[in-house]
């Protein structure tokens, strides 16, 4: 019997076997993919996500959406202004609004916010030149103002303006010992129906003004 090409052949079955074992433990998973491939770590991932409870996840989309709404609510707040700003106005008190083009109106403000202001039962002054005496060393002219109620102008306004909030510089409450607050309620007693309208007259007016200006001489009687 040959014993040297049995012996010659022993090794080579052993590295055959070795070989076999290593690509066994680099062989595939039953699914067709490796062990380090991503996309079984991302499946992971959504297992996991799945497993979390299911009263923690409404608690997180309960709190996402808390926070949502408290961030909309602060930036309405911010755009639209406070509406703590009518704890300022005193009890039946008049106030004054400064306007951007210098208009002063007094009133009592009902309704105030960050877009407008509600200003009701309104006065505002009216200036008028005075000329100077003859017999005054100042001949500087002054100015008088007078309060007039709003209602018997031209266009027919209601006791009612609604300012846009971006034209008021600023408001303030009146004393009841002020010129203004004396000046209405003075109004008010001599007024105490209401205000009435009189009837316009400018017609009449120039009639009577185009016939003091008639120079015509009438003719003689014979």
């Amino acid at each position: 019997m040959d014993f040297t090409n049995r012996g010659a052949q022993q090794p080579h079955t052993a590295r055959s076997n070795s070989t076999s074992s290593n690509s066994s433990s680099t062989s595939s998973t039953p699914g067709g993919t490796s062990t380090n491939n991503p996309l079984k770590k991302w499946g992971g991932n959504a297992k996991r996500v799945a497993d979390t409870p299911q009263w923690l996840r409404v608690a997180f989309v309960t709190l996402l959406f808390s926070l949502t709404v408290l961030a909309v609510s602060v930036a309405a707040l911010l755009h639209f202004g406070s509406p703590s700003e009518t704890k300022f106005l005193g009890e039946k008190k008049v106030q004054a609004i400064f306007l951007t083009n210098g208009q002063v109106y007094f009133g009592n403000i009902k309704e105030i916010s960050g877009r407008y202001v509600n200003l009701q039962n309104i006065y505002y002054l009216n200036s008028q030149e005075a000329q100077p005496s003859a017999n005054a060393s100042d001949a500087k002219k002054t100015n008088n103002f007078s309060l007039v109620k709003l209602g018997c102008e031209l266009h027919g306004p209601y006791d009612q303006m609604v300012v846009n909030r971006e034209q008021v510089v600023f408001w303030e409450n009146l004393r009841d010992d002020g010129q203004v607050v004396k000046a209405i309620k003075q109004w008010q007693q001599e007024n105490p129906n209401g205000q009435t309208c009189k009837k316009d007259t400018a017609q009449s007016n120039s009639t009577n003004q185009s016939a003091g200006n008639d120079t015509t001489t009438p003719a003689k009687k014979p």
